[in-house]
């Protein structure tokens, strides 16, 4: 797992948070205005959001983005997992690949129990709740 998060998730984080303070749709250049990102990059970004089900988008003049109502809780992990992707368990933070169960790299049990902290922290984090 990264410890650095990128731009796509940032705007995520903001955007799913400022549809859920405002409560009804906003237009996409509206959101992107106030995420300092311009329409089609937040396109992009919202994409998956909107294919989690978490945000709805509707096209034409009067369309935009907007939280779906069922949506009571996401978490900084799930968010996380769903603009980026959360890379494996047992990926080596040395050797790029799985660390071999005989010959385990030097970082194998620290990295382990932080890459589990991590998570759980990230886990019991909500962007909304």
């Amino acid at each position: 797992m990264r410890l650095e998060l990128t731009t796509r998730t940032d705007l995520a984080l903001r955007g799913i948070r400022l549809l859920h303070s405002h409560g009804q749709r906003i237009k996409r250049a509206d959101l992107a205005e106030h995420l300092d990102t311009s329409p089609d990059f937040l396109a992009r970004i919202m994409g998956p959001l909107v294919h989690r089900g978490w945000v709805i988008s509707e096209t034409g003049p009067s369309g935009g983005y907007q939280l779906d109502p069922s949506v009571r809780s996401v978490t900084v992990y799930d968010l996380i997992d769903c603009v980026e992707g959360v890379p494996s368990d047992d990926q080596c933070v040395l050797r790029g690949g799985p660390c071999d169960p005989t010959d385990q790299c030097a970082l194998h049990d620290p990295w382990s129990r932080a890459r589990k902290a991590l998570v759980a922290e990230l886990q019991a984090s909500f962007v909304i709740d």
